[in-house]
């Protein structure tokens, strides 16, 4: 009874690494396909966005907190009244 257990663990095991075996090589050309198409789509003059700003203080975090919750709930009774 303990050996067919034993035959049973390794089956399932074996089955398992088939399986991630499988998925692990079907899927490696299409990752190789989709970087070159990715490099190919890139034009050679990308343009870069930097954003500079301070960080906001605990208080103003707060504050901005405090109306950004004022204005979902007047938009929340706005759509109720509707």
């Amino acid at each position: 009874m303990n050996v067919l257990k034993n035959f049973e663990a390794l089956f399932v095991i074996t089955l398992g690494l088939a399986c991630a075996a499988n998925y692990a090589l079907d899927n490696a050309p299409q990752q190789q396909d989709k970087v070159a198409s990715v490099a190919l789509a890139v034009p050679a003059n990308l343009q870069v966005v930097v954003v500079s700003a301070k960080r906001l203080s605990a208080e103003q975090k707060l504050q901005s907190l405090v109306e950004e919750q004022k204005a979902a709930l007047a938009t929340a009774d706005h759509a109720s009244k509707i």
